[in-house]
């Protein structure tokens, strides 16, 4: 389950970053020193935002998390991340476009916005780890049910729980090192 929240944090970190780049070189009429300083806030506005939105679905879907039986498909991290990134290409295509445009404007600013949204995706999946850790188990929702709506929307009825070691993920969604 922390492999999808992890799933969009990389993409709005990186496509973020280069769209801050692209307002730093364009002065535009709010001026660079205003649109850094708008930027920053609401960098950290996003990240919070990001960090702290549906938390309490994601605890209460924990806490009713149930075992994962035999008929439950579990998917791989890789393929989890590939099919994420495939499904909203266009909608992070979007978001980098609509940011380094925003750099006309007020520079810096809409770039930062981004990579803040991505910092606070990623500030929620490692939250989601400590309490993997904490309760050693993985948390998965099942394939049918993250299609719409993400591990915390409506089809998504409970958590499935698997050992810490299962799959090839870590807790918190990152990639499991190999010793």
């Amino acid at each position: 389950m922390a492999v999808v929240v992890r799933a969009g944090a990389a993409p709005l970190w990186w496509l973020g970053l280069p769209a801050a780049a692209v307002g730093a070189f364009e002065p535009g009429p709010a001026g660079r020193r205003v649109g850094l300083l708008v930027g920053a806030a609401l960098f950290l506005v996003a990240a919070a935002v990001g960090a702290l939105l549906r938390t309490g679905r994601y605890a209460e879907l924990a806490e009713g998390a149930t075992r994962a039986g035999r008929s439950d498909f579990l998917q791989d991290r890789a393929v989890t991340v590939r099919n994420w990134r495939r499904e909203h290409r266009w909608w992070l295509f979007g978001a980098f476009v609509a940011a380094a445009a925003s750099g006309l404007l007020v520079p810096v600013a809409g770039g930062l916005v981004l990579a803040g949204s991505g910092a606070g995706l990623w500030a929620k999946a490692v939250r989601i780890g400590r309490r993997e850790r904490r309760d050693d188990v993985l948390y998965w929702v099942r394939t049918d049910r993250v299609v719409r709506g993400g591990p915390a929307g409506k089809q998504v009825e409970a958590y499935r729980t698997t050992g810490s070691a299962a799959g090839d993920a870590a807790p918190g969604g990152a990639r499991r090192r190999s010793r």
